[in-house]
C-alpha cells in the first residue's frame, strides 16, 4: 500500500503540478479524521508520514499532570518520563498509538479528503499562477456562451469575457482563438474566477508591446492611452531617442504594424500622437487628425480653449464629439473647440457683454453723432438766419438814404446808377449788367448756377450792398 501510495502522490505532481509536501501534508490531515472517526477517540492526536519510506505513526498528544483525571487527555508525571525523560508539570508528551489495521482504514476514510485537498492545492496553484500574469493578454478558445457572458477556455482553468468588456457589435463563434487582457483574479468558493477584457486601455498598450520591437525594448515609451472600442483610440508616444520617430515605429512600413492590431480590435481607428512636456503643445497633438490654430490653457480651471480653422471645426470635434471626447482624456484637460470666425464673434460679445452699458454707450455715441449733426446744421441755419436779417437792415438802411436824396431833390448821375445796377444782384440770385450782351448773360447764369450754396449767394448780396452804399457815399 505505501508503494501505491507514494506512486499516486508522484502522479499527481506530475500531472497537475502540485508538489508532493502538499499532498504528504493533505493525507496526514485527512488521516487524523479518519483516526477520531473510526476508533471513537477524543484525545488530541498527530499522525505522521516517513517521506521515504512511507510508514504511517499516529502519537496521541497528553498534558503531564500530577493527578490524573482524565484519561483521554492527561497523563501522570511518572509515566510521561518514560517517553519523555525531561518533561515537567504542564508540558504536552506525544504517545504513539498507532493501530495495527491503520493503513486500510485510512485508505478507505481518506480517499475524498485527500482529492478535495489535492483540488484545493490545484485551485490555489492556479489563482497563484494567473496572479502573476494580471494585466497580461492572454490567447483562449470560445468554449461556451452564459447569460451573454462568453467563457473562455485557457486551458488549466477557464475565464469569463462579461459582456460590457466585449468590443461593442463584435460576434463570438465556439471554438474561436481569441486574445483577451487579465483584468483581475478572484477567490470564490468554486475556485479562482478570472476576468478578461477586450475594451480595456490596458489590451491596445499590450497589444502595441506585442507588436512594437521598439516598444518592448523601452526606446518608445507610452504615455497616454484613450479609447472607446471598437470605434476609435488615441496613443500618445515618446521617445527620449531624438534619432526614433516613435509615431514611424507605431505606425510601421505602408502603416503594418498599426494595421495588424486595427484588425485585431475587428476594424477600430486608432490616432497615434506625440507627446510633450509643453501642455498648449500636447493638447494640439491630441486634437490629430485636425489643425491647430492657437491654444489657451486655465491651469486653475484646468481647462483649455482651443481655436481651429473654419473648415476645421468638424474635423476637431469628430462625429457625435468623438476626437474631443478622446482628446480631453488621453490629455487630462477639459478642451473648449471653436472655430476662428466664433471666436473673434465671441471675443466681441464678451467685450461688449462685460457691461450693457457699454452697448448702451455705443447706441447713445451713434444718437449723439446724428444729433450733432442736427445740431450742425441748425447751428447753420442760424447763421443764414443772422445773415439775413443784417441784409435787410443793410438795404432798409440804403432804402432810407434813397428816400433822404429823392426829397433834397438831388439826382445821381447815371453812372453812378448804371455801377449801383451791376453791383446789386437781384432777388434771384442773378447780376443784371446793362452793358452786357445776351451771350454774356447766360454764361452768368451758368456761373451763377455752379455757386456752392446760399451762403454764397448771401455772401455776395451783402458784398453788393456794401458796394451800393459806398456808392451812395460818394453821391454829391
Amino acid at each position: 500500500m505505501n508503494k501505491d501510495l507514494f506512486a499516486a502522490i508522484e502522479s499527481l505532481e506530475k500531472e497537475k503540478g502540485i508538489d508532493k509536501e502538499i499532498l504528504f501534508e493533505a493525507l496526514e490531515v485527512a488521516l487524523v479524521s479518519a483516526y477520531k472517526r473510526n476508533f471513537q477517540s477524543s484525545t488530541p492526536v498527530r499522525v505522521t508520514i516517513d517521506r521515504e519510506t512511507g510508514e504511517i505513526k499516529v502519537f496521541a498528544q497528553l498534558k503531564v499532570v500530577e493527578d490524573v483525571e482524565n484519561e483521554n487527555q492527561e497523563v501522570g508525571l511518572y509515566e510521561a518520563r518514560v517517553y519523555d525523560p525531561h518533561c515537567q508539570l504542564g508540558d504536552t508528551v506525544e504517545m504513539e498509538v498507532t493501530p495495527r489495521e491503520f493503513g486500510r482504514i485510512a485508505a478507505q476514510t481518506a480517499k475524498q479528503v485527500v482529492i478535495q485537498r489535492i483540488r484545493e492545492a490545484e485551485r490555489e496553484l492556479i489563482y497563484e499562477n494567473f496572479t502573476d500574469r494580471v494585466e497580461e493578454v492572454i490567447t483562449g478558445l470560445v468554449r461556451r456562451f452564459e447569460q451573454r457572458n462568453v467563457i473562455i477556455d485557457l486551458g488549466r482553468t477557464e475565464a469569463i469575457l462579461p459582456v460590457e468588456e466585449q468590443i461593442p457589435h463584435e460576434r463570438y463563434r465556439q471554438g474561436e482563438r481569441v486574445k483577451t487582457y487579465i483584468m483581475e483574479v478572484k477567490k470564490t468558493t468554486k475556485g479562482p474566477q478570472i476576468v478578461v477584457s477586450r475594451t480595456h486601455t490596458g489590451f491596445l498598450k499590450r497589444l502595441f508591446e506585442m507588436e512594437v520591437p521598439e516598444i518592448y525594448e523601452g526606446i518608445v515609451e507610452i504615455k497616454a492611452v484613450a479609447r472607446e472600442a471598437g470605434y476609435r483610440s488615441k496613443l500618445a508616444v515618446y521617445s527620449s531617442n531624438p534619432d526614433i520617430d516613435p509615431v514611424g515605429a507605431c505606425v510601421g512600413t505602408k502603416g503594418s504594424r498599426v494595421q495588424a492590431i486595427s484588425n485585431e480590435l475587428r476594424g477600430e481607428k486608432i490616432d497615434i500622437i506625440n507627446w510633450n512636456e509643453e501642455t498648449e503643445e500636447y493638447i494640439a497633438n491630441s486634437l490629430s487628425p485636425a489643425k491647430v490654430s492657437s491654444v489657451k490653457i486655465n491651469t486653475e480651471n484646468k481647462t483649455a480653449q482651443v481655436v481651429v480653422p473654419d473648415n476645421q471645426l468638424s474635423l476637431a470635434i469628430g462625429k457625435e464629439g468623438q476626437n474631443a471626447r478622446l482628446a480631453a482624456k488621453i490629455s487630462g484637460w477639459k478642451v473648449d473647440i471653436s472655430s476662428e470666425t466664433q471666436y473673434a464673434e465671441d471675443s466681441f460679445s464678451a467685450m461688449g457683454l462685460e457691461g450693457e452699458d457699454d452697448e448702451q454707450a455705443a447706441e447713445s455715441s451713434e444718437l449723439t453723432l446724428d444729433w450733432g449733426d442736427e445740431e450742425e446744421t441748425e447751428t447753420g441755419l442760424g447763421e443764414e438766419a443772422e445773415i439775413k436779417e443784417q441784409v435787410e437792415e443793410v438795404s432798409t438802411e440804403n432804402e432810407g438814404e434813397d428816400g433822404a436824396v429823392a426829397e433834397t431833390g438831388i439826382n445821381e448821375d447815371e453812372p453812378a446808377q448804371n455801377e449801383h445796377k451791376q453791383a446789386n444782384p437781384g432777388e434771384n440770385g442773378s447780376v443784371e449788367s446793362a452793358g452786357e450782351e445776351p451771350g454774356d448773360l447766360n454764361q452768368d447764369a451758368e456761373n451763377l448756377s455752379e455757386t456752392p450754396g446760399k451762403d454764397q449767394a448771401v455772401e455776395e448780396r451783402v458784398d453788393a450792398d456794401d458796394e451800393t452804399g459806398e456808392d451812395k457815399n460818394e453821391t454829391p
